[in-house]
């Protein structure tokens, strides 16, 4: 069964919907059966990197609201973010745009450590202030989850993997994803936003109970099979 999850590293709702959907995934009985794909979705791919100014007064900016009004939008989503175990820290937030962000994803797919690199990405934002928008940063989280150094350099001192990440966000558009995260299950079932463990675990079984029942339905013939037996 697959499951394809659109996502960006600077959307708070992405990291708690990673969690509960994990916690879901936890209780499923055939969870080793799942096969999950991360997408890149830029929420804003014009943003410039902003390492000078604070994550309340650039939302206060873009929103028309007051800094008071910023704050305690982001208070309450750093108590739904504790409710999933996480720690997400604005004060310490740096304004950066995931472009490159998003190309190590994109590499890291590539040696199936891409949920490895969304996880690393979602802490350095969220919880330990990183720029992710940082060559030095990137680097340091590429090879902390595996990656090879040199080729995690490469890839940030090329275009390398930015098709990938524009081909990504034309998928998006064509199964109009209007917002992350964004779960697809088995190219036909969708659950957008943060939902429960509940929702995503009623969504796994349901998919996969279909799934089988599409699987028994296959009609066998005479055939070889892939080591030469007939």
């Amino acid at each position: 069964m697959k499951v394809a999850i659109w996502s960006d590293v600077r959307c708070p709702f992405c990291y708690i919907g990673k969690r509960k959907f994990e916690a879901a995934l936890e209780k499923f009985e055939y969870k080793d059966k799942v096969e999950i794909t991360w997408h890149s979705f830029q929420l804003d791919p014009y943003l410039k990197t902003q390492t000078e100014m604070n994550i309340y007064d650039y939302f206060a900016d873009r929103k028309g609201q007051s800094r008071e009004y910023a704050k305690q939008v982001h208070r309450q989503v750093v108590q739904t973010a504790k409710e999933v175990g996480l720690s997400f820290n604005f004060d310490k937030a740096v304004i950066a745009n995931s472009f490159n962000a998003h190309r190590i994803i994109q590499l890291a797919k590539t040696k199936g450590l891409g949920d490895a690199a969304e996880e690393q990405l979602f802490k350095a934002y969220f919880t330990e202030g990183k720029n992710i928008d940082d060559n030095g940063t990137l680097l340091q989280i590429g090879i902390s989850i595996g990656l090879n150094e040199e080729e995690v350099k490469e890839t940030l001192t090329t275009d390398a993997y930015a098709e990938a990440v524009q081909e990504d966000e034309r998928k998006a558009q064509t199964i109009n994803v209007r917002g992350v995260p964004f779960f697809v299950f088995n190219d036909k079932y969708v659950i957008s936003g943060a939902q429960s463990p509940e929702v995503f675990l009623e969504t796994l079984e349901g998919v996969w109970e279909e799934f089988k029942k599409d699987a028994s339905t296959i009609s066998e013939g005479d055939s070889c099979s892939l080591n030469g037996d007939c």
